[in-house]
């Protein structure tokens, strides 16, 4: 009883993470999981079908506060599934620790573009006039949705950095359109595990017990993601990316453990201030946009 109320918690905590920044459910949970000893392919299928109301709950949310580009979801969609799907098949036959460096070294070059991107407006606030089109959306869901099912994370940190990188929508549109298609992806790779594994091979307590915490946090999450300006979320994503990719990079090449936690707590104070900067600079933005109202008002 006392697992599940923390893997509870760690539901909550991880939905939280993810709506408002769009990454991290998956990645957190499935930490958790491994680490009690329970099978990669079993700790997977368990995310993923908490994900199935975790998902609902946070895109109708997102929905509400518009937060969603719905073209943006409808191309998604089909690929994230198959993608799922196949990953989920295919993971017990599947090496995933040969890819995952390789796919966390891309994922922090373009974290650190993210961060470079919003950290360089200076006093400008960011523009997004393009949309993504289908021939980047496509193929970007497919590869997504694989490594979702393969890594029990992957749809939040391919797709929003991804679509973060791209410049192409604003942060809170990426981050709401992510997570709403995350359910179609979550039931892709929920259909491969059931057939793979069997309801046998799937702890639905453990499902159960993120599927609680998670749905909790998705409406505060949407809240805080429609609330926070565009720099300060893109900042703060990129931060998250570059956090969780070192760490990744470093285990692949056999850092010791103090040396990975002196590199996290560099990168974490890194973060913060960068985040800190980010704010200064929305108000420094703010304030010289309300300057002609206010000279107009005084005439």
């Amino acid at each position: 009883m006392r697992k599940l109320i923390v893997l509870g918690f760690v539901g909550l905590l991880a939905q939280l993470i993810d709506g408002s920044l769009g990454m991290a459910y998956g990645v957190t949970s499935s930490t958790l999981l491994l680490a009690a000893g329970v099978a990669p392919a079993a700790a997977s299928a368990a995310v993923h079908f908490s994900e199935i109301g975790t998902s609902l709950v946070s895109g109708a949310a997102h929905h509400r506060l518009g937060n969603v580009d719905w073209r943006t979801v409808s191309i998604l969609a089909v690929p994230g599934f198959v993608g799922a799907f196949i990953g989920a098949t295919a993971l017990s036959n599947m090496n995933a620790e040969v890819a995952k460096p390789i796919v966390a070294g891309i994922l922090l070059g373009l974290g650190i573009y993210v961060i470079y991107r919003f950290l360089r407006l200076g006093g400008r606030r960011p523009q997004f006039k393009a949309r993504p089109s289908v021939g980047f959306l496509a193929p970007m869901g497919l590869v997504a949705g694989a490594l979702d099912a393969v890594g029990g994370g992957g749809w939040g940190p391919v797709g929003t950095t991804s679509l973060l990188s791209s410049g192409r929508l604003e942060p809170r549109k990426v981050v709401g359109s992510i997570d709403t298609s995350e359910f179609v992806v979550a039931v892709g790779g929920s259909l491969g595990f059931i057939l793979a594994l069997g309801s046998q091979g799937i702890n639905w307590g453990y499902a159960a017990a993120l599927l609680a915490g998670g749905v909790v946090a998705a409406p505060i999450a949407a809240w805080l993601v429609k609330h926070l300006a565009a720099r300060v979320l893109g900042v703060a994503a990129g931060g998250l990316i570059v956090l969780t990719n070192s760490k990744t990079i470093l285990e692949a090449v056999g850092v010791p453990g103090v040396g990975i936690a002196v590199t996290a707590a560099v990168l974490f104070v890194t973060w913060i201030s960068g985040i800190v900067w980010a704010l200064k600079q929305e108000r420094l933005a703010r304030a010289t946009v309300d300057e002609p109202v206010l000279e107009v008002a005084s005439a």
